[in-house]
């Protein structure tokens, strides 16, 4: 039942919600799955991680923000990822490649050529099955995000300070990429309820696990 699934979207937009829906059903089914995240994954994931979310290393180049992110996915999938596909189980994972181009290609403006280059050596050519990604207005997302802020729930990290046009212009790369990928990609209007975007979720994930078996 080998499956890896990539759930993406702006921030704000319900993704850790959908996962934590998705992890539910996948018990209920009784199915192995491995359920991880980037930046992270792994030991060594987590502490790249902390240094890219630190709201203190404003001073951070694109380019190393990059090698930065690489370096994490790299481990993460030669640690996680790709041992958990071998052994057959389903893979969900919390980000993927898509963030890198969407993230420094459309919102950075770094070469897309040069990154889809270090996103192939770093991921041995790993791409998910599914990319799930959960479209939402710019403002809204944010908006959203500074809610839970205020309430204590979730993280506020230095990729969280960015301008509203680098978000616009990342949204601008998601949406792109899902139209050049439309066999791979499922984009699901991020505003409506809770229940209605697990379901649709849902009925894909059930769709993809009879097509790999």
């Amino acid at each position: 039942m080998r499956l890896f699934v990539s759930f993406e979207g702006p921030e704000g937009s319900g993704k850790s919600t959908q996962i934590r829906l998705l992890e539910q059903a996948l018990r209920r089914r009784r199915a192995n799955f491995v359920s991880t995240r980037e930046p992270g994954g792994t030991p060594i994931g987590e502490q790249i991680r902390a240094v890219l979310h630190d709201a203190k290393n404003q001073a951070m180049l694109p380019t190393v923000e990059i090698l930065l992110y690489s370096a994490a996915r790299a481990q993460h999938v030669g640690q996680v990822i790709r041992p958990a596909l071998q052994r057959g189980d389903i893979v969900i994972s919390d980000r993927f490649a898509e963030s890198t181009l969407a993230y420094q290609g459309y919102g950075r403006g770094l070469d897309l050529k040069v990154l889809r280059m270090i996103t192939d050596f770093a991921t041995d050519g790993i791409k998910p099955d599914l990319v799930i990604y959960l479209d939402l207005d710019v403002q809204a997302g944010l908006e959203r995000k500074r809610r839970d802020r205020d309430r204590g729930l979730g993280e506020w990290n230095r990729m969280d300070q960015q301008s509203l046009e680098f978000y616009r212009r990342v949204r601008e790369g998601y949406l792109a990429m899902a139209t050049q990928e439309p066999e791979r990609w499922l984009v699901i209007d991020a505003t409506q309820t809770v229940q209605a975007i697990h379901e649709q979720i849902w009925q894909h994930i059930e769709v993809s696990l009879q097509l790999y078996q």
